[in-house]
């Protein structure tokens, strides 16, 4: 296989679970064929001559075992192997000598393993059926001095043991192959919301190898959309009905490009913001692929090609590579702002009485409050009961605050929190004694940041108030 052939293979690099301890052993089911057992792994692996802080130590090479089936617990909660007998796996990176550094130590833990240089032994005994069971651990991969773009190996993994048939595995290994970082964005000065954000997309090649084809992906919160702007782009816009959806766009480049250059785009790609965006988050990625396997990404949603002036890739000479990265992402506008609103009641009642008291909850925009960073955190307030009363119902959302609280009760909101959104939380409430002006409220107990309106955080409760409100 070519190094340009190894580049357009789906390169995986990922950390599975620990090694789980050995099971208790079990009787194994009877076989009169052998068992059929597959080693997975990923196909191939691009190694950077430019990694980042904090990759070198996790393995890009998780191997396992495919048992058919699925591991189910016995009615004792045990799960049982199918197999029990030795088997031995063989890793085989002999033909990495000169490119890259193979690291054993997490591979195969308490297996009884032996390494010869750039081949690891493991033994094995338990078999499970499925997948998850049969973890055999990682392999760590790293360039070294005299590694160079292009270099390209193979890894391949085999196995035996008497009634088993393994089907053995092969991980392509290439340096220096396509590498797409991403053009940092900045929210322009004095950007608010309702303005169109011409974005100047771009990507630099920090491979070494090129490669003939590039798919732009962009996709934006609720707050943002992108125009249906040029014909080799397909829009698939967001579920209006569908309060955390996104809108998407793809864009096809049929279009070489070389190793360690940048590119932008002939038109920057505008991004329209609503009037009630606020840090709605936006973020893009150029990939490496060929233009026939990107068309079908375009059958993940309801995709329409845009209607304008084909987008182009240009070459852009003396860039900085600190101005790229590998997540492009983006969080704007930031100057809108909301203006969260709390209101009591005032009523009166009698002694022995037992009363509903309304808190209103409502938001009077102009901003949606999406808290998207923190997965849709819930906001609070306090609310603190007027003396001489004793709660009989408590809403749904609150409950009552603990030693030390800064109120009585705590009511949360879930998030998002639309721009015109209300809610009620009715407490109920019996009067032990009449009181004047007995008075509680309701109250946050910070300023939220964008928050235009402190004034109405909070709401008195009255229980029969004397003169005029």
């Amino acid at each position: 296989m070519t190094p340009l052939a190894a580049v357009r293979r789906t390169t995986s690099a990922f950390v599975l679970a620990a090694l789980v301890g050995t099971a208790l052993a079990g009787p194994a089911h009877a076989q009169e064929e052998p068992l059929p057992v597959s080693i997975t792994g990923p196909d191939s692996v691009n190694l950077s001559l430019h990694p980042e802080d904090g990759e070198w130590s996790e393995p890009q090479i998780e191997l396992g075992l495919q048992a058919p089936g699925e591991s189910v617990p016995d009615k004792d909660g045990i799960i049982w192997p199918i197999h029990n007998g030795e088997y031995t796996v063989t890793v085989d990176a002999s033909s990495l000598a000169g490119v890259a550094s193979v690291d054993f130590s997490q591979f195969g833990r308490g297996r009884g393993c032996s390494v010869d240089g750039l081949v690891a032994t493991c033994s094995g005994y338990e078999v499970y059926a499925g997948q998850d069971y049969n973890n055999l651990g990682g392999i760590r991969l790293d360039v070294t001095d005299e590694s160079t773009a292009g270099d390209f190996g193979a890894i391949e993994i085999t196995a035996e043991g008497e009634g088993l048939a393994f089907t053995g595995h092969t991980v392509d290994v290439l340096v220096g192959g396509t590498e797409l970082l991403m053009k940092q964005l900045t929210e322009p000065e004095g950007f608010q919301a309702g303005d169109t954000f011409q974005a100047p997309l771009g990507f630099r090649n920090a491979g070494g190898l090129g490669g003939d084809g590039v798919v732009l992906r962009i996709s934006g919160s609720r707050g943002l959309s992108f125009p249906s702007t040029f014909s080799n782009c397909w829009y698939d816009p967001r579920d209006p009905d569908h309060v955390l959806g996104r809108s998407t766009a793809i864009c096809i480049f049929d279009s070489e490009f070389a190793g360690g250059a940048a590119y932008g785009l002939s038109a920057s790609f505008p991004v329209e913001t609503a009037g009630f965006a606020l840090y709605d988050s936006m973020y893009y990625s150029f990939s490496a692929v060929p233009a026939e396997q990107a068309r079908e990404l375009l059958t993940e949603g309801d995709y329409k090609a845009g209607d304008g002036p084909a987008l182009e890739l240009v070459r852009v000479p003396d860039t900085d590579p600190a101005d790229y990265t590998r997540y492009a992402e983006m969080d704007f506008p930031t100057t809108n702002t909301f203006d969260l609103a709390l209101t009591g009641e005032r009523l009166r009642a009698r002694e022995g009485s037992t009363v509903s008291v309304d808190i209103g909850f409502a938001n009077h925009g102009p901003a949606w409050l999406a808290l998207l960073r923190s997965g849709g955190e819930p906001i609070s307030f306090w609310v603190d009961l007027p003396p001489g009363t004793t709660v009989t119902a408590v809403p749904e959302g609150c409950r009552p605050g603990w030693e030390g609280a800064e109120g009585d009760y705590l009511c949360s909101i879930d998030t998002p929190i639309l721009e015109d959104a209300s809610h009620t939380f009715t407490f109920g409430l019996h009067v032990d004694k009449k009181i004047k002006n007995a008075t509680g409220r309701a109250f946050f107990s910070y300023t939220m940041p964008n928050e235009s309106n402190p004034a109405n955080d909070s709401g008195k409760i009255v229980l029969n108030p004397v003169g005029k409100p």
